[in-house]
């Protein structure tokens, strides 16, 4: 194996410090220990004897490979004890790692791709446990394996949360305090990170891998996983007791609406409206509070798009999956070090504008680049969508006349609420009930001002009935005995008006 080419080279590292590693020397008891200096960004780490290693054949590299590239392999989702993690373990590991980083040579086994790298760090931590005499069971040393080849490899501790597809949310409050959402509710998670220093390398892991940074001078940061989820960090000196991770996680699965009416969130006769809506080119915002399920409901939605039409999206983090073969991902980009250089959700929807786009997709709306939306939507570029924080249909459109006004625009009241009735077809609203559970609870239309008001109408509605004997949220969509919706013009446009009657009537007999 290669080794370490002297004792001048950086050993490098850390938990969650690199994530580039290389082949092993050979381990084996040394006849003399002498004693060794702590491995780097492991201060706390008391010195460890240093193996004597001496040469063997390295493995043939399968594919060269960046570091950046390198990423841990998905790892078999098992319920772990908080008994079996105690503090011998984590002191354990610890030595385990810092022996792991005196004996490799991080810059050779970057080289190598992550399977083979996994390999290689599996077998030499085998030997070190080995020598050490370390007392552990079969299932501890393989659990200790995986941990550690996460540190080198990966997102360390993350990793196991990160496999799991029940999880909506992972919320790192310090290296001490880590909670996770499944099934809508939110309970602590069996993870302890060594100290804040391998928290706030692994979150500058995240967010390097997609050109950004985290540290004292920007300490705030938004990024996202390499499959789209979410990532929100924000480091010391603003986080008191450490770096504060948040990731919102996806699906691997994309969900679709058939999946939504199978978990309740619609009616099968509702979906088969937003099927419609999404169809035959509506303006459509999606309103809901945080974490209600705006961004998911987007992506279903966009699935009724035609394929031959050209799609842009405008996102701070791109997080939309799209399907179809025509589409261009734009993405945000904060300020430099000197404060320069950044371009704001506004500066991309002005310039998409100039892209021929025939719909326009903006992530969130949460600025003025509303006005800018709004524009694009009633100047041709029919079916474009957006999500926005709101409550209710009613609220969402007043935040859309706050955050215009944010943006510095004197126009009368009257002038800007003709914009959004002239821009703004329908409005879905998503909730997150008190059980946890998602729901769609209304689909409104924007028909039109009587004097200086807005004028909307629902096209369904989900009344809640009660609860169950489990605590789960009893109720059901139902139709407001709407029988010619004002896109019945555009759907018959688009040959859609007989499903769309098809579908109301259907509404009707069930909540008769």
């Amino acid at each position: 194996m290669f080794g370490k080419k002297g004792t001048g080279s950086s050993s490098g590292g850390g938990f969650g410090g690199s994530h580039h590693a290389t082949p092993r020397q050979a381990v084996e008891a040394p006849a003399k220990p002498e004693p060794a200096a702590p491995p780097a960004r492991e201060p706390e780490a008391a010195p460890q004897p240093r193996p004597a290693a001496e040469s063997r054949p390295a493995p043939k590299p399968a594919q060269p490979q960046p570091a950046a590239a390198i990423v841990s392999e998905p790892i078999a989702e098992k319920p772990r004890a908080r008994s079996q993690k105690n503090d011998t373990y984590y002191d354990t590991k610890m030595q385990v790692f810092s022996a792991l980083i005196e004996t490799i040579d991080l810059s050779q086994l970057a080289k190598l791709d992550a399977d083979s790298a996994r390999e290689e760090i599996r077998d030499i931590v085998n030997d070190i446990i080995a020598i050490k005499n370390f007392a552990m069971s079969i299932a501890e040393q393989e659990e200790l394996l995986e941990d550690i080849c996460n540190d080198v490899l990966g997102y360390g501790p993350l990793e196991p949360l990160l496999a799991r597809d029940d999880i909506a949310d992972i919320m790192i409050n310090g290296a001490e305090h880590a909670y996770i959402e499944v099934n809508g509710k939110v309970k602590e998670a069996d993870i302890r990170f060594r100290d804040n220093q391998q928290l706030l390398n692994i979150c500058q892991r995240i967010v390097s891998q997609v050109g950004r940074r985290v540290d004292e001078s920007s300490p705030i940061c938004d990024a996202r996983l390499p499959d789209g989820s979410r990532v929100n960090v924000i480091a010391p000196p603003l986080a008191i007791d450490g770096a504060a991770l948040t990731i919102r996680k996806f699906k691997k699965d994309k969900l679709t609406l058939d999946q939504l009416v199978n978990f309740g969130s619609i009616s099968p006769e509702g979906a088969t409206v937003l099927q419609i809506i999404g169809r035959v080119r509506c303006n459509v915002v999606i309103s809901g509070g945080t974490g209600s399920g705006k961004t998911t409901l987007l992506n279903c939605l966009t699935r009724y798009i035609d394929p031959d039409e050209r799609i842009i999206t405008c996102e701070d983090s791109a997080e939309l999956q799209l399907q179809q073969p025509h589409v261009v991902r734009l993405e945000t980009r904060p300020p430099n070090l000197e404060g320069e250089g950044e371009i704001t959700m506004r500066d991309l929807v002005k310039n998409c504008l100039r892209m021929r786009p025939e719909r326009i997709i903006v992530g969130e709306v949460r600025g003025p680049e509303v006005f800018d939306l709004l524009q694009a939507m009633n100047t041709g570029h029919d079916g474009s969508m957006g999500t926005i924080h709101a409550n209710t249909p009613r609220e969402c459109l007043s935040r859309m006349e706050s955050m215009i006004a944010m943006g510095g625009f004197t126009l009368p009241q009257k002038t800007v609420r003709e914009i959004i009735v002239g821009s703004v077809d329908v409005i879905v609203q998503a909730a997150r009930l008190r059980d946890g559970s998602r729901r769609i609870t209304h689909i409104t239309e924007v028909i039109g001002m009587e004097g200086d008001v807005i004028i909307t109408q629902d096209l369904m509605l989900y009344d809640m009935e009660g609860e169950d004997a489990n605590g789960r949220i009893i109720g059901k969509h139902r139709s407001t005995g709407v029988g010619r919706p004002a896109m019945w013009d555009r759907a018959r446009y688009f040959n859609e008006e007989q499903r769309l009657a098809g579908a109301l009537d259907a509404m009707e007999v069930t909540t008769a």
